[in-house]
């Protein structure tokens, strides 16, 4: 510990936190984070395994549901170890580079699935608007195409933040706010000027978030705008019905987002932050990056006879070969 002692350094590990206030009850949340785990990485794996195994699924919309299911378990699978041994275990140490490599592949994940996001936007918009040329359109080799930018650019966009942390001198203080590494939240840690590591946070947001979301609202005005233009009102509301799914997957994935951003850029990345209470921060950030892993199968469950009936059929199956 006498690196410690220095002004400045580039420190041997950093302290995770869990939530602020309710540290004798880690213990206890530590139970529901577990099963929202069991169900986040549980529930993407048996819809990947049944739209492999079903020809029948073999679908543009089912294809992209698969991509966002595989960006979901890899960030499940990215703050599972350091958010159950701060709650489980109360270990709370993380070394530095590893800290590093899970902030990027954190970022990385969260980027690839709004990307993943806008592609399934874009599918609801050809499928609404050109129904009869939709596989014709959305071949197999572009979908691949899709899926591959996404990661390239979420891997791209990603890479200088460990890079741009790595060149700052830190300070005595080495607990982080959250139970995982979040960019913002070691950035703000660093005694150098991080100005450079600004500009580029909101750059990077601007670019992929932002660009994202702007887009997946243009997809949905011309969804809508093409939806008022069907005769029947039938015709309207099926169409519609096939979008639900997404618009709930899109605000359970950018509702948090956003309002971190927000709180992020109010409380100009100092600590403690001036306008919010601890909790509110920790929460926020929790809920933008396990909620959507642990909400999104479900939704598509609910929602969606043909994944329903093909996991349904599943489960009778297992339950005939047991008996």
């Amino acid at each position: 510990m006498s690196v410690l002692n220095g002004s400045h350094y580039q420190p041997p590990f950093f302290l995770l936190s869990g939530i602020p206030g309710l540290e004798d009850a880690h213990a206890w949340i530590s139970i529901p984070l577990s099963v929202m785990y069991v169900i986040a990485i549980l529930g993407n794996s048996i819809i990947i395994h049944i739209i492999h195994k079903n020809p029948s699924l073999h679908e543009p919309q089912y294809i992209f549901l698969s991509m966002l299911a595989v960006t979901d378990t890899g960030m499940s699978a990215s703050t599972l170890p350091t958010v159950l041994n701060v709650f489980l275990l109360n270990h709370r140490e993380i070394e530095f580079h590893g800290c590093l490599a899970q902030m990027f592949f954190i970022h990385t994940f969260s980027s690839m699935e709004s990307a993943i996001l806008l592609a399934m936007a874009f599918d609801r918009f050809v499928a609404i608007r050109n129904p009869l040329r939709y596989t014709e359109i959305l071949t197999c080799s572009r979908i691949a195409q899709m899926g591959l930018a996404a990661m390239v650019r979420g891997a791209a966009l990603m890479a200088p933040l460990p890079i741009l942390l790595k060149r700052l001198p830190f300070c005595k203080n080495i607990i982080l706010s959250h139970s995982f590494c979040f960019h913002p939240d070691v950035m703000k840690l660093a005694c150098g000027s991080i100005r450079v590591n600004i500009i580029y946070g909101l750059a990077l947001v601007l670019c992929s978030f932002g660009v994202d979301s702007v887009f997946i609202v243009l997809s949905y005005a011309l969804i809508l705008k093409t939806v008022l233009g069907i005769a029947s009102r039938e015709g309207r509301l099926k169409a519609l019905n096939t979008c639900i799914s997404h618009i709930l997957t899109v605000l359970i994935f950018y509702v948090p987002l956003i309002a971190l951003a927000l709180i992020h850029r109010i409380g100009k990345y100092h600590s403690p932050l001036p306008h919010f209470p601890p909790i509110l921060y920790v929460l926020l950030a929790n809920m933008h990056f396990l909620i959507p892993p642990v909400m999104n199968p479900i939704v598509y469950v609910v929602k969606t006879k043909q994944i329903r009936d093909k996991i349904l059929k599943l489960f009778i199956e297992k339950g005939t070969e047991e008996s």
